[in-house]
């Protein structure tokens, strides 16, 4: 019997989850949170109430929890929302709810939330097109949905698949979208893009592999294809480059900002 997507994704962020804020591994998640919540900032209100999709341990909504009245933190699989429970209880936060669910099924009414986040999921989801619709239906006249996630990078040919490496990485992974896309996913659920925020991260490679505790000939087979690759070998997609001598590669990241009409 073939295994569902989302089962994927359970099994694969289960084995994540004790080591997912840790910032010697996962890179993507701590260093540029601030970067998001300065980004999300001019949004935030006192008497917002949150909602954070697919929110893995609930990094952000822990960061902003103090800034709202409340903050709602979903996601997929249990142990990354135990781990964010443990978190926020030792934070002292007591304005922060966690529950189970599935973003492109959303448990809430209509019109519940006055800000909706989703950051790095929509490439892990199996729907973006039902997520991003999803967190436009929860949200109220004049939310702001806050979307940050890895994007398609300009520079790489459009016949390069830049996610065949990831999914062997990570066979959870789903698929990196393009700038355009992602706004138009927006777009398209009644949401107004009122503001962009793109930039590169050179990352190196061995934490990537170890957070998301990929056997060693797999990992093997990766390092090979980024060092031939380096070596004018056929493009990956991830446009890899030696740092001191160590093997790095390079992710695009983009923070929209879009509010529901």
């Amino acid at each position: 019997m073939s295994v569902t997507h989302d089962a994927k994704v359970v099994q694969e962020f289960s084995k994540q989850a004790a080591s997912f804020g840790d910032p010697a591994l996962n890179v993507a998640f701590t260093r540029h949170l601030e970067r998001l919540v300065r980004f999300a900032e001019p949004e935030l209100d006192p008497e917002d109430v949150v909602l954070e999709v697919a929110a893995g341990t609930a990094i952000v909504s822990r960061a902003i929890a103090g800034r709202v009245r409340h903050a709602t933190a979903l996601d997929l699989t249990p142990a990354m929302l135990a781990e964010g429970k443990r978190a926020a209880d030792s934070e002292g936060l007591t304005n922060l709810t966690f529950t189970e669910g599935d973003a492109a099924a959303l448990p809430y009414l209509d019109r519940s939330f006055t800000l909706v986040i989703t950051r790095l999921a929509l490439h892990q989801v199996a729907d973006p097109v039902a997520v991003v619709g999803e967190m436009a239906r929860v949200s109220r006249p004049g939310a702001a949905l806050i979307v940050a996630d890895l994007v398609r990078p300009a520079d790489v040919p459009d016949d390069v698949d830049v996610d065949r490496l990831e999914r062997l990485r990570d066979p959870s992974h789903g698929t990196i979208l393009s700038e355009e896309r992602i706004t138009g996913l927006l777009a398209d659920a009644g949401a107004e893009v009122r503001r962009t925020d793109r930039f590169e991260h050179v990352r190196p490679l061995e934490p990537w592999l170890a957070m998301s505790q990929t056997p060693e000939d797999v990992a093997a087979g990766i390092r090979a294809e980024l060092r031939a690759e380096l070596d004018g070998g056929p493009a990956t997609g991830l446009r890899p480059s030696l740092v001191d001598g160590e093997l790095n590669f390079t992710h695009s990241y983009l923070h929209v900002h879009a509010n529901v009409g």
